[in-house]
């Protein structure tokens, strides 16, 4: 079997990181069990481009179990947890390509390996597996029957290929399933982000300036949680909604251009491109941390950074520091990319779980639904995320109410007025 990985002797660490996630997964262990038993995705060549992490690894158990041969990849190149890489080649014989800290190259290089399985369905984090598909692999596209995408940055960039009929194969959109984008991005990036960067820096939120770039559910999420450890929290916005929410939620509400100068930490959470340019970085106090927890690298402008810099040096693990021409010293976390995974562990496995059981089922949906969809972003269906949000319930000890049948038809009806 190939694979590349950075070492096959942590398996055993990874083995037991993973049981532990499990343990809070009680949702995807339910649906594995069905999965075994009806093996909805016999047959299907699965090829994954993901957080390598053991609530992944979980979710690979899963599918394997009902069925699927999986390939899978690192979604980002800072991301990988090597032990969990390990537990998957050696105790689940998945062919693993990712290693923490790899370069770009490799990471593309990883995207094409998982390709030589000749997939009949994909699972991307970001949609840099669909695009290498669909630019550079296209003799592979007829054997495709669907995929799925769990970030709202991808999701973005697979509704622009759909727009412009590119897209070759149904793509469901798992992020906008509500028992992901409610939980994962609020609370699971609100809480992974934050212990991140305080991983990374050792600092104290109380009395900090903290500067949430973007407040989708993300954006709140961090910027309730830096809240919660006392900070002062300012929001950015392009969105009047959203700034306007933000304002009601308790938060100042101002420009880039106005809160650079004030800001002790920044955290750029948009899925857009140079959020944090040349202009907000000279404004900047000697001494600011900026951070980013959107999919990509782009969010700070990090050739900016590097022209308006004299040097750079690593200052602690995930730290490092460019000395401005000016004199002043600004500190970078984790090279732009997601510090959340960066330098911890991305979000809790209770969390993921929800998340996960979206992408299992959405799998099943793909294969039931062969032939039948078009060449388009497909959201989750309803009663798929009315089951994972009852299984979660379930779990958690939780019971609620339920209609009656007067309440039923009352709900039904346009004749009972006041």
């Amino acid at each position: 079997m190939e694979y590349d990985i950075k070492d096959i002797g942590l398996a055993e660490k990874g083995r037991l990181r993973v049981e532990w996630a499990e343990k809070s997964m009680p949702v995807l262990q339910v649906i594995r069990e069905k999965f075994e038993k009806e093996k909805p995705l016999k047959g299907i060549r699965l090829a994954a481009c993901l957080h390598v992490t053991t609530e992944t690894a979980v979710l690979v158990q899963t599918l394997k179990r009902g069925g699927a041969q999986v390939w899978l990849c690192a979604s980002n190149p800072l991301s990988t947890q090597d032990d969990v890489a390990a537990f998957l080649v050696k105790d689940l014989k998945v062919p693993v390509y990712a290693i923490k800290g790899e370069d770009s190259q490799t990471y593309y290089q990883h995207i094409h390996s998982v390709l030589k399985l000749k997939p009949t369905m994909t699972m991307d984090d970001g949609a840099d597996l669909v695009s290498t598909l669909h630019k550079e692999r296209r003799e592979l596209l007829p054997e495709v029957i669907g995929g799925t995408e769990e970030t709202t940055t991808g999701v973005i960039r697979l509704r622009s290929m759909a727009e412009n009929g590119v897209l070759q194969y149904p793509i469901i959109a798992v992020n906008d399933a509500k028992t992901k984008h409610f939980f994962d991005n609020r609370y699971g990036t609100g809480q992974s982000t934050i212990d991140g960067i305080i991983r990374a820096t050792n600092r104290l939120l109380a009395g900090s300036v903290f500067v949430v770039c973007g407040y989708g559910w993300c954006g709140r999420g961090v910027a309730m949680r830096a809240q919660g450890m006392g900070a002062n929290v300012i929001i950015t916005e392009v969105d009047p909604l959203r700034a306007l929410e933000a304002a009601m939620d308790g938060f100042q509400v101002m420009p880039m251009s106005a809160a650079a100068a004030l800001g002790d930490i920044f955290c750029t959470l948009t899925g857009n491109m140079q959020v944090i340019r040349e202009e907000h970085l000279q404004k900047m106090k000697d001494g600011a941390i900026v951070a980013n927890s959107g999919h990509f690298n782009v969010e700070i402008d990090l050739e900016a950074l590097e022209h308006l810099s004299s040097g750079k040096r690593h200052l602690r693990e995930f730290v490092e520091e460019f000395i401005l021409k000016n004199g002043k010293k600004l500190y970078l976390l984790g090279e732009g990319r997601l510090i959340n995974l960066a330098a911890a562990e991305g979000h809790p496995s209770s969390v993921m779980d929800m998340s996960f059981a979206n992408q299992a089922l959405a799998t099943k949906f793909l294969v039931e639904k062969k032939g039948t969809l078009e060449k388009k972003v497909y959201a989750v269906p309803q009663d798929i995320d009315q089951e994972i949000a009852r299984l979660k319930l379930e779990s958690m000890g939780i019971k609620i109410d339920a209609l009656t049948e007067a309440q039923k038809k009352y709900l039904s009806s346009w004749e009972m007025g006041t």
